[in-house]
């Protein structure tokens, strides 16, 4: 059985039925239950109505780039993203509809700790001043799943890969989430994972990476063209292009800030 296909069916066609907004999300973001056929899924629908206006993004195409990002994931085999869909029938109009994560409440990914003091088996990304000027460091885990989600970032162009969009799972698997500002024609990317920038990409992940560079040249590719732009798509296959070509992980651009603000 192909549990992703069954979810993404459900997603897809069952009933939505809206228990509530998540209220500090900067754009409509409702908490939901969709049902088909005797199963039932908690699920994010954010409706393309709800989308705040940015200057720099067309307007109404946010909720479309949460499920380009999926499908980019899953291209990939990285699976990083939650299953998303898009639906045209909504309670509150077309938009997307994601399966909820429920998370690790144990444990995280992303952290701030005192200067100098980085957890074994975690990376420094910058130091900074906490509250009353205390000496602390951002930092995050080093892992594979996350060395992924940076290749990730990367490719879709990810303005905004905050801590809080990073989840441990109660499953024990990472996910990213919260991808409507990616895509853009323009290099914007900013995260608070930036703990391997210019190391070099490993054969495993280089591999899966040029998967990927495959895909989006054929059906990965196809169902993006009706997401995104021509060009947004074209900037895209580009980036991975390059990536792959430098065959490191990137570096933080100039003249746009490098770190999302606030971080979390």
């Amino acid at each position: 059985m192909d549990i992703a296909a069954d979810v993404l069916d459900v997603l897809a066609h069952g009933k939505l039925a809206l228990e509530g907004r998540i209220v500090d999300a900067s754009n409509a973001t409702l908490f939901a239950h969709v049902s088909l056929d005797g199963v039932t899924l908690d699920c994010v629908y954010k409706p393309r109505s709800g989308e705040r206006p940015l200057w720099d993004f067309p307007e109404g195409t946010l909720s479309l780039r949460e499920v380009a990002a999926y499908e980019v994931s899953a291209a990939a085999g990285w699976h990083l993203v939650p299953e998303t869909v898009w639906r045209e029938d909504g309670p509150l109009g077309a938009g997307m509809c994601q399966r909820w994560v429920e998370i690790d409440r144990t444990a995280t990914l992303v952290d701030v700790v005192e200067r100098g003091q980085v957890p074994p088996g975690w990376v420094d990304v910058v130091d900074a001043q906490g509250a009353g000027g205390r000496p602390v460091s951002l930092v995050h885990a080093d892992t594979a799943a996350l060395r992924r989600l940076v290749l990730l970032d990367a490719v879709i162009n990810n303005a905004d890969r905050k801590g809080g969009h990073v989840l441990l799972g109660d499953d024990g698997w990472t996910y990213g989430i919260d991808h409507g500002v990616a895509f853009h024609e323009d290099d914007k990317l900013r995260t608070v994972l930036w703990g391997w920038a210019g190391d070099q990409i490993d054969l495993t992940l280089r591999a899966e990476a040029e998967l990927l560079q495959d895909a989006l040249a054929g059906a990965a590719g196809t169902r993006l063209s009706e997401l995104l732009t021509r060009r947004e798509l074209r900037r895209t296959s580009d980036r991975l292009h390059r990536l792959l070509g430098r065959g490191v992980y990137p570096y933080p651009g100039e003249g746009w800030p490098s770190l999302p603000w606030p971080p979390f």
